[in-house]
């Protein structure tokens, strides 16, 4: 059986890449393969995450750099390992039509939200639990969804809901909705999207 390639696409700590990692080795992603990470940080720990697990990983970082010069090596690493799809795990730089474009169904975005509640322009990591406290909703959750050229747009692939609790900070409620939504959706949504291109 062939098996998609995938690329992790990173800018942080890389908890999300972990539990990707963690669900490969687990057999939890039969059809894909994790090749590749990729930080937009040079220092993220999502790349010592990677390294631990035997998957290369390198810096592209985006400080500094034009967006086309971003991409071009964001591309150049990714047609180096002969990428399928790309996950966006993290991922806080914003991508071009052009580029999106390049990756059509290919390419994945976690949100930790329902969207459409909470998205959109500076809705992003702790942020976005900030912005559900605040507005006292009773469930967040997270979505995993097919990027396309419209932002925060996309087919909505998967969502799970996570109840929201008295006492409750953005860093309880983050956590929460990692372990409870972000890590359960990714591995599935991955598996999903890379049986349908080992399909093809």
């Amino acid at each position: 059986m062939s098996r998609a390639r995938i690329a992790v696409l990173v800018s942080g700590g890389g908890t999300n890449l972990e539990a990707l990692l963690n669900a490969q080795e687990a057999g939890s992603i039969p059809h894909g393969e994790i090749v590749l990470v990729l930080s937009s940080a040079a220092g993220a720990y999502a790349l010592e995450r990677a390294k631990n697990h035997g998957v290369p990983g390198f810096a592209v970082p985006r400080k500094g750099c034009t967006q086309e010069e971003f991409e071009a090596g964001l591309t150049e690493k990714l047609t180096a390992h002969r990428t399928d799809m790309i996950i966006l795990a993290g991922f806080l730089s914003i991508l071009s039509e052009d580029f999106v474009r390049r990756w059509p169904d290919r390419i994945l975005n976690v949100h930790p939200s329902l969207i459409p509640a909470f998205c959109g322009k500076g809705c992003y990591g702790l942020k976005v639990h900030e912005e559900a406290l605040r507005r006292g909703v009773k469930v967040t959750g997270a979505t995993v969804h097919l990027v396309n050229e419209i932002p925060d747009g996309g087919r909505i692939l998967l969502q799970k809901a996570v109840d929201i609790l008295p006492g409750d900070t953005p860093e309880t409620l983050q956590r929460r909705v990692m372990e409870q939504a972000e890590w359960v959706l990714l591995p599935q949504a991955a598996e999903l999207t890379a049986r349908s291109l080992s399909a093809d």
